[in-house]
């Protein structure tokens, strides 16, 4: 059984560490992490698990971006961690789903993320044909949810960080 709950400065450390522990070396080398300079994450959408013993077993974090010369408000998505010995068990879904019931609920209209759309589809992600994520990133991997109906109606070009 998990507990989840809104992400805390006190678990800072504890998802750091299980963010090393998921992503490759160098992670914070990625464009999406150009983004998220100097920008808080989104509160409240950040959710920690914790599992029996109290331990970090998955995380979530949401930022906010624009998006084109309108400066859409988005939210971009990730990164989404679970630690390898629950990999395999729907942690990750579970923090997906209630993150994005949350991020609905807040008034978010559009979730944007850079990831593996075979996983992400179950969750109701596609491929995005109209925004652009600053390079290098493999546009096949740039994938977007409507939280509200019409969301991405109008919503075209480059993805950059909110001020």
């Amino acid at each position: 059984m998990f507990q989840l709950t809104p992400e805390t400065e006190t678990d800072r450390d504890e998802v750091e560490y299980l963010y090393d522990l998921c992503f490759a070396p160098g992670r914070e080398a990625l464009s999406s992490y150009r983004l998220r300079e100097g920008v808080k994450p989104v509160s409240g959408l950040c959710l920690v698990a914790r599992d029996d013993y109290n331990v970090v077993a998955g995380a979530i974090r949401y930022w906010p971006v624009v998006v084109g010369k309108a400066r859409h408000a988005s939210l971009l998505l990730g990164p989404v961690a679970v630690h390898p010995t629950y990999q395999g068990e729907g942690l990750g879904g579970l923090l997906i789903r209630d993150s994005l019931e949350r991020a609905t609920s807040s008034g978010w209209e559009r979730v944007i993320l850079v990831g593996d759309a075979p996983y992400y589809r179950r969750f109701g992600f596609e491929k995005s044909t109209t925004m652009t994520f600053p390079p290098p990133t493999n546009p096949d991997r740039l994938l977007c949810l409507p939280l509200q109906p019409d969301a991405f109606a109008g919503v075209e070009g480059l993805i950059d960080r909110a001020a």
